[in-house]
């Protein structure tokens, strides 16, 4: 959501807003254009990603579902991004305002349960599986609350490249977005911090006879923490821009820095996408996204349509194998074809 207006609105439509120049100023365009090429990146990728959940069934799980959730809240964050140029004061620029709000707080909200389920997961060894209904209470009705509170009272309309809370309002842009989200940023690296190690604590004391299990076991376990550590950075590198250049426009709101603009608007549209790679992306997913793994993947989305249904068995007449038609020099032309990349599929009925 962030980040966004940079100085008082204009009634000239030929103005850049967000300057106080020409619209033709080549400041206006690199900002815009950029701002447009990267919601569209962003765009494209979450479509890849919810491609990639279809495509490997990655929607079963608790934490798969959770994943999907941050993607489709990731996928309408960039639809704001997309949406026209300079609105002017009016319901479509409030709209836009408070679509970017609502779901900019929607994947936050969707990263911060990620990071509560692991938690709760590894540290308190607690299944979290009944949890999925509170979780979705949670994560679409909270920036409902945040998004609605400043459209109730009138805060929103044009904000520089969109629109989003105006320059009149400082206060309720860090209130609104910008200390609830680096105090969760906060919260989180801690959470991380705790899971490492109570993760190496455990992996340090399972000591004894060699037991290929917990060896195997001990091997997912430092895999699985490796990339801990990004979570929550990869969520403070998009946001450290846009709080920069926000800041710089409480103190200086007649005085934008095209340099700080230029990397709020980059930075900006990438917060869901960024979050939703590295969630979903993980080594095992990468593994099966090679040429032979999508084959075999799409084939048995699109092609494959085998089901196991009931027999009935009926009369049976034997006869002699020459009579049959069958004979020893017969090949067998069943070829059975096997690749690590391959994910099986569950065959119902």
């Amino acid at each position: 959501m962030e980040n966004k207006g940079i100085s008082q609105p204009s009634n000239d439509s030929s103005r850049c807003i967000f300057f106080n120049a020409n619209s033709d100023d080549y400041r206006c365009v690199v900002i815009l254009t950029v701002k447009r090429a990267t919601a569209t990146f962003s765009l494209i990728g979450c479509l890849f990603m919810l491609f990639v959940v279809w495509l490997l069934r990655k929607y079963h799980s608790l934490a798969q579902k959770m994943i999907l959730s941050l993607t489709v809240a990731a996928f309408f964050d960039s639809i704001a991004y997309v949406m026209g140029e300079d609105h002017s004061p009016g319901a479509l620029c409030n709209f836009q305002a408070w679509w970017l709000t609502y779901f900019d707080w929607s994947a936050l909200a969707w990263v911060c349960l990620i990071t509560l389920n692991l938690y709760l997961n590894l540290v308190k060894e607690m299944r979290t599986d009944h949890y999925e209904i509170p979780y979705h209470v949670l994560a679409w009705g909270v920036p409902l609350l945040m998004s609605s509170l400043p459209l109730f009272g009138g805060y929103y309309g044009p904000a520089g490249p969109w629109c989003w809370i105006t320059d009149a309002h400082v206060a309720w842009r860090f209130g609104i977005w910008y200390v609830p989200l680096f105090t969760l940023i906060f919260l989180m690296i801690c959470c991380y911090a705790r899971i490492i190690c109570v993760a190496n604590e455990r992996m340090q004391s399972w000591f004894g006879t060699f037991n290929p299990e917990r060896e195997r076991r001990k091997v997912s376990l430092a895999e699985e923490i490796k990339p801990l550590k990004w979570y929550p950075s990869v969520y403070l590198l998009v946001s450290l821009f846009p709080l920069i250049n926000r800041l710089h426009n409480a103190f200086y709101p007649h005085d934008p820095v095209f340099s700080l603009t230029l990397l709020h608007v980059l930075s900006a549209p990438l917060h869901g996408l960024a979050n939703a790679f590295v969630f979903g992306l993980d080594r095992d997913t990468w593994s099966q996204l090679s040429l032979t793994g999508i084959q075999l993947a799409l084939h048995s989305r699109l092609c494959d349509r085998t089901q196991i249904r009931e027999y009935h068995p009926g009369a049976v007449r034997y006869m002699p194998a020459d009579e049959a038609g069958f004979s020893d020099s017969d090949e067998d032309t069943n070829v059975l074809f096997f690749s690590p990349d391959m994910t099986l599929k569950d065959r119902g009925p």
